[in-house]
């Protein structure tokens, strides 16, 4: 799947306040099976680009294609995108409202008129992706678990529509670190099944440990559009845009400062264990 923006402007309107234009010649293409960050401050236009990815929200100006189909075509299939494009939106847990976790994930394949058997089969695969017991959360009401499985819940209740792209705003918010280690597992194996994961963040050691590419907003325009290596290394750009280097990155510039021949590009845990062992000589 492949989606193409080109010059996109979006301003919200309303008759009851001031027009305010959210976002401003954005241009960028999404093909490949990758893990795709989108970073800037707070008001930056983050989330308004990605409800355009489904459809949720329509260009004022630009264009969008799906697969060199025009989404502005009267007869493009917008329910179809939103099955491909799977959104979660921030605290996606307030929009649970079913009696069991099952019939909550089943939601949307039964709206797609699946048979029974492939439903109980996209709810199954949902459970064991966000890793919740299926026979022990099954039956449960949502409204009686934790606020981390009420998150994975209700992300299990779009994997469950199978989407070959899935966009995610602020997936760990107001997670403690065990339910955020769950949710990052969930990106982590969604994308190892050869799908794309889109996700909105301000935590720079998620987007370090998972992200593949980066794209920073500033004021609704597009100023960054890259691999993360090239980002952290732009002190630049980083200090223009408030942005902060992950703890890693931050830790290893103090070693170097400490007089050891260490590299400072690395990014995560795992790459910079494997620096000091080299450079301390540690078996």
């Amino acid at each position: 799947m492949v989606i193409q923006v080109e010059n996109l402007t979006f301003i919200y309107r309303s008759p009851f306040s001031p027009s305010r234009q959210a976002l401003s010649g954005i241009s960028m293409k999404i093909e490949s099976n990758e893990i795709i960050a989108i970073v800037g401050a707070t008001g930056s236009g983050k989330t308004t680009l990605i409800q355009h990815f489904n459809g949720l929200l329509r260009p004022t100006f630009g264009k969008i294609w799906i697969d060199s189909k025009d989404m502005a075509d009267s007869k493009f299939n917008l329910n179809e995108l939103r099955r491909r494009v799977g959104l979660v939106f921030q605290f996606p847990e307030i929009q649970l409202f079913e009696e069991t976790v099952f019939d909550d994930i089943a939601f949307a394949p039964r709206n797609l008129k699946l048979t029974e058997s492939q439903i109980e089969e996209r709810v199954h695969q949902s459970f064991k992706l966000v890793d919740l017991d299926y026979q022990l959360f099954r039956d449960r009401s949502p409204f009686h678990l934790s606020g981390g499985e009420k998150r994975r819940v209700a992300i299990a209740g779009v994997l469950a529509m199978d989407p070959e792209i899935l966009v995610m705003d602020e997936p760990t918010v107001s997670l403690d670190l065990h339910a955020s280690m769950m949710i990052k597992e969930v990106i982590v194996q969604y994308h190892r099944m050869g799908r794309v994961v889109i996700f909105i963040s301000h935590d720079m050691d998620l987007i370090a440990d998972l992200a593949q590419r980066i794209v920073v907003l500033e004021k609704g325009k597009l100023i960054f559009d890259g691999p993360k290596e090239k980002l952290f290394l732009d002190s630049a750009l980083l200090k223009r845009t408030g942005l902060i280097l992950p703890k890693v990155c931050q830790f290893m510039e103090k070693v170097k400062q400490k007089g050891y021949s260490v590299r400072t590009d690395v990014f995560t845990v795992e790459e910079a264990k494997k620096e000091l062992k080299k450079v301390l000589k540690i078996v």
